[in-house]
């Protein structure tokens, strides 16, 4: 038994297949050890860039789905709640989310170390499956072109993104699929790591369904008289995949366009970084620029690739039909890194927000491919010319740099190692080749081959690691990990103690933006791709900041108007005093605080329909004094002036606003290196809340803004400036009292010197606490307790008169209302809150939540499964009809047609064939073992009787055919060429 697993293992090649796994997991283990990251405390975690403060919260949050058993359709943990299954299709549907469960939410950094080192171990195996049935090389250049494309520029660069290595895990085996069907009708392959990558992540999944298509194409043109049987077959394949996909899909798309994403306008020709030379410089070892703004792709595959991928072009054993094919596809990426429409066709018509060139990917993969096949016509005999592409390699390298010497500020960093590292690679592997040549240390030549690849992409890998280090960092995790017991143990209290009714909670000095999924309560905070943005465009209306593409949504820095009206029943604080009117210190664990709020409103408010009216409502005062059935205009604030007492390191300008009286004040630094402090003074009247208004005029935009600090009375908080609300609470006082607070204004960003604080002046509004407290009486009287139960939302109300039920759960398509179960309509509020309208009577009430699509995308899923069952029916019984002779030819390997086309066609071409007969017969014979010559010469089989006519005509349409005539013919019993 023994004996049989080992020879096993030998014939398939598995402990190749083995080390393309392991090979990239290594070396990355070693890069992430170069730059102290290790899943170990103390240490860097993997976290750096939106993996901090994305990808291990949403983990965590799925985490806290399946074991407290909640519905994986809506997600309360995400805002005040969303499609969870848009939400999962973008961050969280891999065939590896699964094993977040193996891990507690306080280990998320090791859970993202280990889960990044096995998707990087599943892109070697993954091309290595495609390259050892595609390419007829040795297994061990099956293994350089499987670690290679698993160690990418492209991947390594981008791996903080890990929910994209999925989809480049299945683009090989897609191509291995399409390969299938074209070359031996066999579609499953194809049809089932369609499916996956289109599940998996949507975004990604568009770019590799555009290349694979292109791939098709290209693949077509290479033989259309043997392939054009194949364009039906793969046309219901992948629709039949993509149909299967809906359930997903779908639902996605529609959230998506309903919550208004829209196409980026095309503004100019070019890129915004178009640069020719970047070709050549980012396909040098270890060169990285940014993963942020103004980048030029990442394409580097690998110095060995980029040789023979080179020498495919230079090769006469390869038609120039092949060529022209593949290279239409490679330069059309290329040129799309230029041409500002093309890239943005490859990303959805959307403009991405850093990370550019997110398609880059697909470049690196036609390199590899292209190298495969000029690796399978290398020879002795082509040392001179592969000697020559290094030579001349080289000499471009070399210009590049001294070129770019002359224009440092542009390539900044193109630095001499990495020049140095291509040239040690390049001039490696022509010795390498030279002894292949000579024939001398043939035993272990490979081997050292492999060596020099190995040892050039962990130089690689390492340089671009150590890039995304000072690029984005690699933060220490402690951040989570020395309070994630404390948030949990007064998480869990909350739980505890309001088991049965719904509420939200929010942290006043919080992890991240995303800390409601890691910690399992509803919130308002959120950064994501995917959100509710008219939910989101209401809530910055209503005084929380969401600004531009509502990416973000944040707690920090409103009134207490709003925390009442959410439901916002608990703060976390690390501060002693949460400078809140109504909150009482309840628990404390560790550095933590939880505060509860005394006047906190029902997820449900029975007003009017008045709600519905154009221009109602429209900012936190007029909803709340609508809600109590007070006058709009009635305000509970009063305004006065916050008296600048002290600065330092600023210089005041301020200037008025004509035609609104507006005064516009800005902040400069006096000294650059340094921050700025200036400090406040507000006279506060007793029983008051009072708050500093600061309200950005002029916006910094997604970056460069500065860390505004606040410090009251011994308590201090610290925001990115412009990214949260205006009100900073200055704290509620029984007693009139003077209060100071100190902003500091903190500049981080290299480059932001001369950057100033632009704000309207800052005065301190005034909140009448008992004027607060009648209000919200007023509106608990019309509130509406609902249950909340996974997708499930339900109530009972006795209604005197026709009222609206308005909730502040966000509207979405896919919520359905019933009233004592018959289904009613949800007209829309603003496009942001659930509302119901209602008659007098007495009713119960029910939300159901089902994925806006998710139905329709259901209907057709069984549909293309019975399409491709049906597919695979006719193919069997077509199958099982057709002589064996036919059977074996469409049996050949993967490519094998093709290339005897291509070889007839270099013969035409090359003088080999001046001119064919249009059809020539071959004598009968009863020779056992004749040989039958087509355009090779090659195909051995030995006849059980005879063979008639044999003939073939040379044409520009059909290149090359057959004609037989015959009663059998037995397959070759020729061993298959290893």
């Amino acid at each position: 038994m023994k004996s049989k697993i080992i020879k096993f293992i030998k014939q398939k090649g598995i402990l190749f297949g083995l080390l393309s796994f392991l090979i990239p997991v290594v070396i990355m283990a070693l890069a992430y050890y170069k730059v102290d990251v290790l899943p170990i405390e103390g240490h860097r975690s993997i976290l750096a860039s939106d993996a901090y403060s994305q990808y291990s919260m949403f983990f965590g949050g799925f985490n806290n789905l399946i074991r407290n058993g909640e519905s994986l359709l809506f997600n309360w943990y995400a805002s005040l709640g969303l499609n969870n299954v848009a939400f999962m299709s973008y961050y969280l549907n891999s065939l590896f989310t699964p094993l977040a469960l193996l891990f507690e939410n306080i280990h998320m950094d090791y859970f993202m170390y280990y889960l990044t080192l096995l998707k990087f171990g599943c892109l070697g195996l993954g091309f290595w499956v495609y390259a050892s049935q595609t390419f007829k090389i040795n297994r061990w250049q099956h293994l350089i072109l499987a670690i290679s494309y698993a160690l990418m520029s492209f991947a390594v660069a981008y791996s903080e993104i890990t929910m994209w290595f999925d989809g480049l895990m299945y683009l090989p085996l897609v191509i291995l699929g399409v390969n299938r069907l074209m070359d031996q009708k066999k579609p499953v392959v194809l049809f089932v790591f369609y499916f996956l990558l289109f599940i998996s992540n949507f975004y990604i999944a568009f770019m590799i369904g555009v290349f694979s298509f292109l791939y098709f194409l290209a693949r077509f043109a290479t033989g259309p008289s043997i392939y054009k049987r194949s364009v039906l077959l793969y046309l219901g394949t992948s629709f039949a995949a993509g149909g299967a996909s809906m359930p997903i899909i779908i639902p996605t798309v529609l959230d998506i366009t309903s919550n208004g994403e829209s196409l980026t306008e095309i503004t100019r020709l070019f890129t915004k970084t178009a640069a020719p030379l970047s070709i050549f410089i980012k396909n040098m070892v270890g060169v990285y620029d940014s993963t942020k703004y103004d980048t030029v792709p990442f394409i580097y595959a690998g110095t060995l690739a980029l040789v023979f991928c080179i020498f495919f072009f230079l090769t006469k054993k390869i038609t120039k039909r092949m060529k022209l094919a593949y290279g239409s596809v490679l330069g059309f990426i290329f040129i799309s890194f230029n041409i500002e429409a093309l890239d943005l066709l490859w990303q959805g018509l959307h403009a991405p927000n850093m990370f550019l060139f997110r398609y880059s990917f697909t470049f690196s993969f036609m390199v590899l491919m292209l190298a495969g096949y000029g690796w399978e016509k290398y020879s002795k005999e082509d040392f001179s010319k592969i000697m020559r592409v290094i030579v001349t390699l080289f000499a471009i390298f070399l210009g590049v740099k001294i070129y770019t010497n002359f224009n440092e500020d542009n390539y900044k960093y193109f630095y001499i190692s990495s020049l140095l590292w291509s040239t040690g690679s390049l001039f490696s592997l022509l010795g390498l080749f030279w002894l292949k040549q000579k024939e001398k240390l043939p035993k272990i030549s490979s081997l050292l081959m492999v060596g020099v690849v190995v040892v050039e992409l962990w130089a690689n890998t390492t340089g671009l690691v150590v890039g995304i280090l000072h690029d984005w960092t690699y933060p220490n995790y402690i951040g989570v990990t020395n309070v994630y017991n404390d948030i949990e143990t007064l998480v869990d209290y909350t739980k505890e103690e309001t088991p049965d009714s719904f509420y939200r909670m929010e942290n006043l000095t919080p992890i991240t933006m995303n800390d409601s999924f890691l910690f399992g309560y509803s919130g308002v905070s959120m950064f994501s791709s995917i959100r509710n943005r008219h939910s989101s465009q209401y809530l910055d209306q209503l005084g929380f900041r969401s600004k531009g593409t509502n990416l973000n949504v944040l707690y920090a820095n409103n009134t207490l108007l709003m925390d009442s009206l959410l439901g916002i029943k608990y703060n976390l604080s690390k501060e002693e005093d949460s400078l809140k009117f109504g909150y009482r210190a309840i628990q404390t664990s560790g550095d933590y605080t939880l505060y509860e709020n005394e006047y906190v409103l029902p997820l449900g408010i029975l007003t009017d329909d008045w709600i519905y009216q154009e221009g109602a409502v429209d900012n936190q005062t007029k909803l709340i004094n609508h809600l109590a059935g007070q006058d709009e205009n009635e305000s509970m604030f009063a305004f006065t002036e916050a008296e600048v007492i002290d600065s330092k390191n600023i210089d005041f300008d301020s200037q008025i606003v004509e035609g609104n009286n507006v005064e516009i004040v800005t902040y400069a630094r006096t000294n650059p290196e340094e921050p700025m402090e200036i400090t406040y003074e507000v006279e506060v009247p007793a029983k008051q809340q009072a708050y500093l208004t600061i309200y950005q005029a002029q916006t910094d935009g997604v970056t460069g803004a500065p860390i505004m600090k606040a410090e009251v009375n011994g308590t201090t908080h610290s925001w990115m400036f412009g990214r949260v609300g205006q009100y900073i609470s200055l704290g509620y006082h029984e007693e009139a009292q003077t209060v100071q607070v100190k902003l500091t204004f903190t500049y981080t960003k290299a480059g932001d010197e001369e950057k100033s604080v632009i704000i309207l002046k800052p005065d301190a509004a005034l909140m009448d606490t008992e004027k607060f407290v009648s209000t919200l009486e007023k509106i608990q009287e019309k509130g509406v307790d609902i249950e909340v139960n996974g997708r499930h939302a339900s109530a009972s109300v006795d209604l005197k008169e026709d009222q609206v039920l308005m909730t502040t759960i966000p509207y979405d398509k896919g919520w359905r209302a019933y009233v004592d179960g018959e289904e009613v309509e949800i007209p829309t509020f603003k496009d942001a809150f659930l509302t119901i309208p209602l008659a007098a009577g007495k009713y119960t009430v029910e939300l159901v939540y089902f994925p806006y699509g998710m139905r329709l995308g259901l209907w057709i899923a069984g549909g293309s499964v019975l399409l491709f069952l049906a597919i695979i029916f006719w193919l069997r019984k077509k199958h099982r009809e057709e002589p064996q002779w036919m059977s074996n030819v469409s049996a050949e390997p993967a490519g094998e047609c093709t290339q005897k086309l291509n070889r007839l066609d270099e013969q035409s071409t090359s003088g080999e064939i001046q001119e064919a007969p249009k059809e020539s017969t071959v004598a009968e014979t009863s020779e056992p073992n004749e040989r039958l010559d087509g355009a090779e010469g090659k195909t051995k089989q030995k006849q059980e009787s005879l063979v008639t006519t044999f003939s073939f005509s040379q044409k520009e349409e059909d290149p090359f055919s057959f004609d037989f005539d015959t009663t059998r013919i037995k397959k070759s019993e020729d061993p298959p060429k290893d």
